[in-house]
């Protein structure tokens, strides 16, 4: 088996143009990609996890990958998926969250001399001359075409600002650099950049001829990746500083009965014929599946020693009720009233839920304890020497939180 023929068995493959060519290329190793990483924030987190996983089986097959970071399509912002537009950042923000990105990406990714490149498309964005893009790039784009893309449509009701009305014209100058540049032959990405990518492809081909060598493909749920890197507390992040090894163990061991053998297939790199034989598990057999996906996907971002730490700390968990590995809140006096603090907001800066109506519903449904202890007051309150002692704070079956003082 190939591996784009592992890529479609895994379930990653969603649509793609010039299928033979495409195939001929990754299988040969003759394909050099890339996938593009908007520095919107200090750290990637697991909707990018696809995306990295991708990067890495094609490396590890003999291609060349080419991390793209948008340190100039940041000062835009995709409009994909949004409902509005994203905050401006700083030039200093937007270096900063580039350098992040290169340190946590090199974890899955060899970027050794000609094994790999990172790139900016901040180096050829920022310094273009506005008139010169309109000549030369501009008359290869439909408006009307473009307005019947997705990522453009879903934000006609509610207004769609010129400056995103951009964001497929850089992207697509983008797939025309590389592929000048450095031999760039395809492109990589989410079923919600669809239109974007064919609009790179199509601009190689007008400029350059018909028979430049330019394919696209889209990868089955790295939309639906976005939306797995948001919880209802918050995003999950690569960086241990945001999202401990604990609770990104933990993030994976909940994934949804339905959910846990397709990001076993999609995520891990576990051979095809042992996840095959996962197929026919139910019960308590996907308890030792999620177990399984939890270890090997915290084992690829934070090493396989954090990842074992996570494991037995879980274990202990869900035994005892107690583990020194747990993810920690510190209170300091200052965030007391009167030297107390109530379970709903407890709750809130445990990030164990979005709000205070969320922790009250918690409370009403009977699904909180603390030390073991099931609260029902939504007016409880625990006292400065409580949390010196330090309390453990569980919402519903597998969301631990321990809280001390400064």
């Amino acid at each position: 088996m190939g591996i784009y023929e592992e890529l479609q068995a895994r379930g990653l493959i969603a649509q793609v143009t010039d299928e033979e060519e495409i195939r001929e290329l990754i299988n040969n190793g003759k394909a050099t990609f890339y996938i593009g990483f908007d520095p919107t924030a200090d750290s990637l987190h697991v909707g990018h996890f696809m995306a990295l996983c991708l990067m890495k089986r094609l490396q590890e097959a003999g291609n060349r990958p080419i991390a793209l970071i948008g340190g100039g399509t940041g000062y835009i912002g995709d409009p994909s998926g949004r409902t509005d537009m994203r905050s401006m950042m700083t030039p200093e923000q937007i270096q900063h969250n580039c350098d992040c990105f290169k340190k946590q990406m090199s974890r899955f990714i060899d970027f050794s001399e000609g094994k790999a490149l990172m790139v900016n498309n901040a180096d050829w964005l920022l310094d273009l001359n506005y008139i010169d893009l309109l000549r030369e790039v501009g008359p290869h784009f439909s408006v009307n075409r473009m307005l019947t893309a997705e990522c453009y449509k879903q934000r006609m009701e509610k207004g769609l600002s010129f400056l995103e009305f951009n964001y497929m014209i850089m992207q697509s100058y983008d797939f025309y650099v590389l592929y000048q540049k450095y031999g760039c032959n395809m492109q990589f990405g989410g079923d919600d950049q669809w239109s974007n990518m064919l609009g790179g492809t199509e601009l190689i081909r007008r400029k350059l001829g018909k028979n430049a060598c330019a394919m696209t493909i889209t990868l089955l749920l790295n939309s639906e990746g976005k939306k797995m890197g948001k919880t209802q507390s918050g995003a999950v992040w690569l960086d241990p500083e945001k999202t401990s090894p604990f609770e990104f163990y933990q993030y994976w061991r909940n994934v949804a009965d339905a959910d846990v053998l397709k990001c076993i297939r999609m995520l891990t790199f576990l051979p095809l014929e042992e996840i095959d034989k996962m197929d026919a598990w139910e019960g308590a057999q996907l308890n030792t599946a999620k177990e399984i996906l939890a270890f090997e996907l915290t084992k690829l971002v934070h090493g396989e020693e954090e990842a074992r730490k996570a494991q037995e700390s879980a274990r202990a968990i869900f035994s005892q009720g107690n583990a020194d590995d747990m993810p920690t809140t510190t209170l300091t006096a200052d965030e007391l009233e009167d030297g107390c603090m109530d379970i709903l907001t407890m709750l809130v800066k445990a990030q164990l839920v979005p709000s205070k109506s969320e922790a009250r519903r918690a409370v009403q449904q009977g699904g909180v304890s603390v030390d073991g202890e099931k609260i029902t007051n939504i007016h409880e309150v625990f006292t400065e020497d409580a949390f010196k002692a330090g309390v453990v704070v569980k919402k519903g079956k597998k969301n631990f939180r321990k809280i001390v003082m400064e």
